[in-house]
């Protein structure tokens, strides 16, 4: 059989050696995609272990392992350790490498900033940013490449930040496929607030209120109560450090969400009273517009897609055979979801598609036997 040769990787603005400090989940992921493009990159974790476990799947070398005397001096250093020890790391390496340029991937930017300049760190060579990606598994097994393709990755002038140190923070992100958005510490911590820190409070607040309910009352779940408590399994110890880092702007969202609560509590003690429909339907309408301004798949503005939702099997193989015969007709998939009850023999799968596509798809599948019930 012939092959057709892979193109060889576009080469990398990065120049390495890179210092990779903390071997966990986004630090490991960038050592492989670093690696896939043939930079040079070191690992170091305060855990034998992460830092093993990364040099085994590609992530790097790891500096334990070679002895400290035999690692280069790194151009990069970026510092992927938890939010709490982020800036002594960051001034810790600022020091030790006195020609390297220090970023931080943590998810919060202005208490990090802050203890730098306090520390007295170099805040010419050193540039806050933050990948806005992740998975909810952790650590170096979890590490993908490709994890930062098509991810927003912020970039925060220290305020000091000299040229190249902000053109080496802006390379990495590009180099790892991800798009790059510059904000001040200050701006980003009041966004991911909003967007990142408040929905993982919301999702933890709404699966505390199962702890105690019979298992037979939540068998009746369905996909939505799923789909709003899935982030409520992240780590509790790495959300206690954000939170804690972050929380004037996570205050002041919450307070936001206590007047609406307030207004529906009382609406919906005297429900039948004068305008009371209405204040709940404005409630939902409001709910209706804030989700639609949620930009589309790409990044681009939002976008209205059809779905539909097909009927398959519980058997071994039936979702892939359903994704590739879709691809097979021509329709590109834009957004996904699975919904399976326990204990029934069958699940469904909703996709969503460009309206223009959705009748061509629906004739498509019901012809190759599937059984299309929306």
């Amino acid at each position: 059989m012939t092959q057709t040769p892979t193109a060889p990787p576009t080469p990398a603005a990065t120049a390495g050696p890179v210092l990779v400090v903390g071997a966990g989940l986004l630090g490991a992921s960038i050592g492989l995609g670093l690696r896939h493009l043939g930079v040079d990159v070191w690992l170091q974790d305060s855990s034998p272990t992460a830092e093993a476990v990364a040099q085994d799947i590609g992530a790097g070398r790891s500096c334990r392992a070679a002895g400290q005397d035999r690692v280069p001096e790194p151009a990069l250093v970026v510092v992927a350790t938890p939010p709490d020890v982020t800036a002594e790391t960051v001034v810790e390496a600022l020091g030790r490498h006195p020609e390297a340029v220090v970023l931080d991937i943590a998810s919060v930017k202005e208490s990090v900033l802050e203890d730098v300049r306090a520390r007295g760190g170099d805040l010419t060579r050193y540039v806050g940013t933050h990948p806005m990606a992740g998975r909810e598994k952790s650590g170096p097994v979890a590490a993908r490449g490709e994890l930062f393709t098509s991810m927003p990755w912020v970039v925060c002038d220290s305020g000091r930040s000299a040229p190249a140190a902000l053109a080496a923070a802006k390379n990495l992100a590009v180099d790892l496929g991800a798009t790059v958005t510059f904000m001040d510490a200050r701006e980003h911590d009041a966004t991911v607030a909003l967007i990142s820190h408040l929905p993982q409070v919301m999702s933890s607040l709404l699966a505390s209120r199962l702890q105690d309910t019979p298992l037979h009352h939540l068998s009746l779940a369905g996909q939505g109560l799923r789909d709003t408590t899935r982030i409520a399994a992240s780590d509790p110890g790495l959300w206690v450090q954000i939170l804690s880092a972050n929380a004037a702007p996570v205050v002041a969202s919450l307070h936001g969400v206590r007047e609406d609560l307030d207004r529906l509590i009382a609406t919906l003690e005297a429900p039948r009273a004068p305008g009371a429909r209405l204040d709940i339907a404005q409630l939902m309408s409001e709910g209706n517009a804030g989700r639609a301004r949620i930009p589309g798949k790409h990044g681009g503005a939002p976008r209205a897609f059809a779905t539909l939702t097909v009927l398959v099997g519980d058997v071994p193989g039936q979702i892939a055979r359903l994704l590739t015969e879709i691809g097979e007709i021509g329709v590109n998939l834009e957004d996904l979801r699975l919904e399976h009850s326990p204990g029934q023999p069958v699940g469904l799968v909703e996709v969503s598609v460009l309206p223009n596509r959705r009748k061509e798809l629906v004739e498509a599948l019901q012809e190759r036997g599937w059984k299309v019930v929306q």
